[in-house]
């Protein structure tokens, strides 16, 4: 992450509130909501070069890059800690968050005091308190909200429970990254974030599937420690044997990253089926156009000679109130297929000047033919 100097105050003293983002699936770091079709993320110079220098032919298969703010903690009359955002001259003006929002509803909720009415008591110290992890204290909350579709989560012992509103993993993440903020840096200090698109804004009830792509996950400045770590996950899971794995899925049912490793080939092809279906059925009216759009996606890719896209997830996204077969115009439904997460790409002429690669990636060749091959079974044994 960049850190600003505090002097440095945005443009003309204009803050944005951040949302927590109640969509997102997997990863480590935070995604915060900016306005309705605009997401950040703590910024990586890495990414940011790989954003500002993207081939033509990928941009439809990535989120929109809208530039970068700087964002600092503040802690609201109520003594609410977030995340404010102090947007750069060359951002447009930015949609104000409504105060009343879902998503602001959530947080400020976990937040509560205490019985005793004293200071907040964020997740963190009540996961303390009750000796759990704060995405088990996220997973049982009574705060949860309701939703139309009634969703289901799976329970520590397997059994599905209804899933009260939204996806836990973006608020474990959102009070992790606020943890550590507060405890490495004064309030104060400024922090630079990318803007990116929000690629799930069109969809009333956004279903998604996080993909980690490739058989390989560490970059090429990996410490040996974090190699070896990373290589011992993908020998341990799909990433291995397909080229990959799930890190988060948010549909009739929720699954976390955890979920993904322990997945053998056989689960990750019933995971698959599982995404699509909605409660009742295979939803096989999707099958088409997402294999339509990962095919154009696997030419595109073989066109890219030296580019290494380590680590980053692939997105499949469809509507989930979209219920009925394709469009009452016999259009086909409305699907998304986009690659984030390229803190760890790698091209000729990008930052690392000493490791330059050839050819196309074939981890992500290798995984984006298996998945196509895994979707294709599915659609002949409709």
């Amino acid at each position: 992450m960049v850190v600003l100097h505090s002097t440095d105050t945005g443009s003309d003293g204009v803050c944005v509130p951040l949302e927590p983002f109640l969509h997102q699936v997997g990863g480590h770091l935070s995604m915060l909501q900016y306005d309705a079709h605009t997401v950040c993320k703590p910024l990586n110079s890495q990414e940011q070069k790989f954003y500002e220098s993207l081939p033509l032919a990928m941009r439809c298969f990535t989120p929109q890059y809208k530039g970068t703010i700087t964002v600092h903690l503040r802690r609201d009359s109520r003594g609410h800690l977030g995340l404010v955002a102090n947007p750069l001259k060359e951002n447009l003006e930015p949609l104000q968050v409504s105060p009343d929002s879902r998503a602001v509803a959530i947080w400020q909720t976990l937040q509560q005091p205490a019985s005793n009415g004293s200071s907040p008591r964020p997740l963190a110290q009540l996961a303390h308190s009750l000796k759990e992890s704060t995405a088990k204290v996220l997973l049982s909350s009574d705060c949860h909200l309701s939703t139309q579709a009634s969703p289901q989560e799976e329970s520590a012992d397997g059994s599905q429970v209804e899933r009260r509103g939204f996806n836990p993993w973006g608020l474990h993440c959102h009070q992790a990254h606020l943890t550590r903020l507060c405890s490495e840096y004064p309030e104060d200090k400024r922090h630079r974030f990318l803007l990116l698109e929000n690629v799930v804004s069109q969809y009333k009830q956004p279903c998604i599937l996080d993909l980690k792509m490739g058989t390989r996950q560490h970059g090429d400045d990996a410490s040996e420690e974090k190699k070896a770590r990373h290589m011992k996950k993908c020998a341990q899971s799909t990433s291995a044997c397909l080229g990959v794995r799930i890190c988060g899925m948010q549909s009739f049912l929720c699954k976390d990253k955890y979920y993904g490793r322990k997945l053998s080939e056989e689960g990750f092809r019933q995971a698959l089926s599982q995404f699509l279906h909605d409660g009742t059925r295979l939803r096989t009216e999707l099958l088409e156009p997402i294999l339509r759009r990962l095919q154009a996606l696997l030419t595109v890719i073989r066109s890219q000679s030296s580019y290494r896209f380590y680590s980053s997830s692939l997105l499949i996204i469809y509507d989930g109130q979209e219920t009925t077969q394709g469009s009452p115009s016999g259009a086909p439904a409305k699907v998304d297929v986009r690659m984030i997460d390229f803190a760890h790409a790698t091209y000729k002429g990008s930052w690392n000047e000493h490791t330059t690669h050839e050819g196309p990636d074939p981890g992500y060749i290798f995984g984006l033919e298996n998945l196509i091959g895994i979707l294709q079974d599915l659609q002949e044994g409709e």
